[in-house]
């Protein structure tokens, strides 16, 4: 089913929102053992609590895109140069040229689950996107895809402001001040059109602007005890490393639910969160080929069912075969986030 979460937390302004995430976090999340991780803790918003207030105000009003300038430079958002006000969103914003097909590589059709049914691949796998489970083994070589997280840094903005936000394409380029055929209209559109989009077979997903938002689509799908991991760095990328040890999340003995949740190129930080049954989950540690230093530790996930998958998926065009024949194992990139029952 597809939501778009948008509720209020009770009209709170903390004086600082990180604080108020890990509040957030102590309160909905029943494991004493799991603090929040500071990967997730940093995409919380920048604003003070005055200008939460003020800007929840103004989009309260319709307001907002008078004051998009400001707006955009203290939330940490996606603008502009000609609307920026500091060299900090004009830097985003010479990043999302080039960057808008990032988001390919993130395709939820292609990357997980199953491609609409007749669809031809007609581009090539990045070496490495996808691999056998039986790779996933002490002293085994493999060859890493970029794991890199190429998207302009924003921040997630808090749900006074979001919830008052237009979900409409329309709407949207209204506040943003998008003009028609541009980067930001593209960028907009194709988000959207993911977040829209019926879900798959056995798929259940939600779009997520706000870290609490996550969090509650988390606890809904995997109950209280839940943990999030996320691969550490970018180190290994492109090139072989050796699998160094290796830890299976849970017990082995029964395939796993897991949500994961992928970056989309939007104004804000927005999150494509979906789940599928049937997984299995991995923590690895990656190790220099030649020193055999560790330089990452990353997280894995495999698709032990591919039956509902379409024939032209990448995954069998990496791998060979076809739906139900093989398992799929893929990395959670940087920045993405797997979350997951707690030990």
């Amino acid at each position: 089913m597809q939501i778009w979460s948008t509720s209020t937390s009770a009209g709170e302004h903390p004086l600082a929102w990180k604080s108020y995430l890990i509040r957030y976090w102590n309160k909905e999340v029943r494991n004493t053992t799991n603090a929040i991780p500071n990967f997730l803790l940093s995409k919380a918003s920048p604003l003070s609590a005055a200008d939460s207030a003020s800007f929840s105000k103004l989009a309260a009003q319709n307001a907002l895109s008078f004051h998009l300038p400001a707006f955009c430079a203290s939330a940490n958002l996606l603008c502009f140069p000609d609307l920026a006000s500091n060299s900090t969103t004009s830097n985003n914003q010479d990043r999302v040229i080039g960057t808008i097909n990032y988001q390919t590589r993130y395709n939820i059709r292609s990357y997980k689950g199953s491609t609409a049914a007749g669809d031809s691949v007609k581009r090539s796998v990045e070496p490495g996107t996808f691999f056998r489970l039986s790779m996933l083994k002490k002293g085994e070589v493999m060859v890493m895809p970029k794991l890199k997280d190429n998207m302009p840094k924003r921040s997630f903005l808090p749900r006074t402001i979001l919830s008052q936000l237009p979900l409409s394409t329309l709407e949207l380029k209204k506040v943003f001040r998008v003009e028609d055929n541009s980067t930001m209209e593209a960028m907009i559109v194709k988000s959207l059109s993911e977040c829209e989009r019926a879900p798959m077979q056995s798929e259940t997903k939600r779009c997520v602007g706000s870290a609490e938002d996550m969090i509650d689509f988390a606890v809904l799908v995997l109950g209280r005890n839940v943990a999030v991991r996320s691969t550490e760095n970018a180190n290994g990328s492109k090139q072989n490393i050796m699998v160094g040890s290796v830890q299976e999340i849970g017990s082995g003995k029964e395939m796993l639910q897991a949500v994961s949740c992928h970056q989309l190129l939007f104004p804000y930080l927005l999150y494509y969160c979906h789940s599928f049954p049937q997984v299995q989950v991995y923590e690895v540690d990656m190790l220099d080929l030649n020193s055999k230093a560790k330089i990452n530790h990353g997280v894995a996930i495999c698709h032990m069912n591919t039956s509902d998958w379409s024939p032209s998926h990448e995954a069998f065009l990496a791998l060979g075969s076809g739906p139900g024949r093989i398992e799929a194992c893929h990395w959670i990139y940087v920045n993405a986030f797997m979350w997951i029952v707690a030990n």
